[in-house]
């Protein structure tokens, strides 16, 4: 699972923050590299450009621009559009609590097809972490919950991650696979009886798998300063690429940054 250009991490803490900086959800998994350690504070501000793809059918897509904001000290870190509570640390395994935002969900007017859908909410969620810096591979597991109680659903995301430093230069390729519940994608990408219309049946959503591929290319221009790029594709689960109200088994993923540390 990817983690943020420098040392810090990534993303926000209040909710109208966690809102804004919710796209950079997947930069917010990364194993843990220490920072913080020293017990300082690190700080980092910067920008990302990212378009928002979704598996929905005729989906508005956009190409956005959000503000990064991170922090890192001993006790906590804000990463993606999340926080983390640090328990500890027991060898090269560490352990936290998370809070986060996530964008999932849409609403009628986002698409032609979702006419007549009633909208499906974003959430809070709430869970634990759990990561592993072996010698060559940073390994990472996070299990959540929906605190907002709007799918009620699960998530538990394992990932691994290789970085490779050229110089200047950083290669990061990363497996990600995440397992969500039944909960979960019926409640966004299910249709009930009462959404059905001519071509657009009732469908009641299992759990299923998705499988990601990434790779981080990051590049430091200047010692506290970071250009990166993160490019990655999803394999969508059997249970979400059978839905009606999807079109697609794969999703893009590309997002450009530039990142200052203080």
């Amino acid at each position: 699972m990817p983690k943020p250009p420098l040392p810090s991490t990534a993303p926000p803490l209040l909710a109208a923050l966690l809102t804004a900086l919710s796209p950079l959800t997947s930069m917010a998994h990364g194993p843990d590299d220490g920072a913080g350690g020293d017990g300082a504070s690190h700080w980092g501000l910067g920008l990302a450009v990212m378009p928002e793809t979704r598996a929905y059918r005729d989906f508005d897509n956009k190409t956005e621009v959000w503000p990064i904001l991170t922090f890192e000290n001993r006790w906590v870190r804000v990463l993606g559009p999340g926080l983390e509570f640090k328990l500890g640390r027991t060898g090269p395994l560490s352990y936290g609590l998370t809070v986060g935002y996530a964008r999932d969900g849409y609403k009628a007017s986002d698409s032609p097809f979702l006419a007549g859908m009633d909208k499906r909410q974003a959430s809070a969620w709430i869970g634990g972490r759990l990561g592993l810096q072996t010698g060559q591979v940073s390994l990472s597991a996070d299990w959540s919950g929906d605190m907002s109680s709007h799918s009620k659903g699960q998530k538990l995301r394992l990932g691994a991650e290789h970085r490779i430093a050229l110089g200047e230069f950083g290669l990061a390729p990363r497996l990600t696979v995440t397992w969500l519940d039944s909960k979960y994608v019926d409640y966004y990408y299910g249709v009930k009886t009462s959404e059905v219309r001519a071509d657009r049946a009732a469908y009641l959503a299992g759990s299923t798998v998705n499988t990601e591929l990434g790779l981080r290319l990051d590049y430091r221009i200047a010692p506290q300063q970071m250009l990166f790029a993160d490019l990655g594709v999803t394999a969508l689960g059997s249970a979400i690429k059978r839905s009606p109200l999807v079109d697609r088994s794969t999703l893009p993923e590309v997002r450009l940054g530039y990142l200052y540390r203080f």
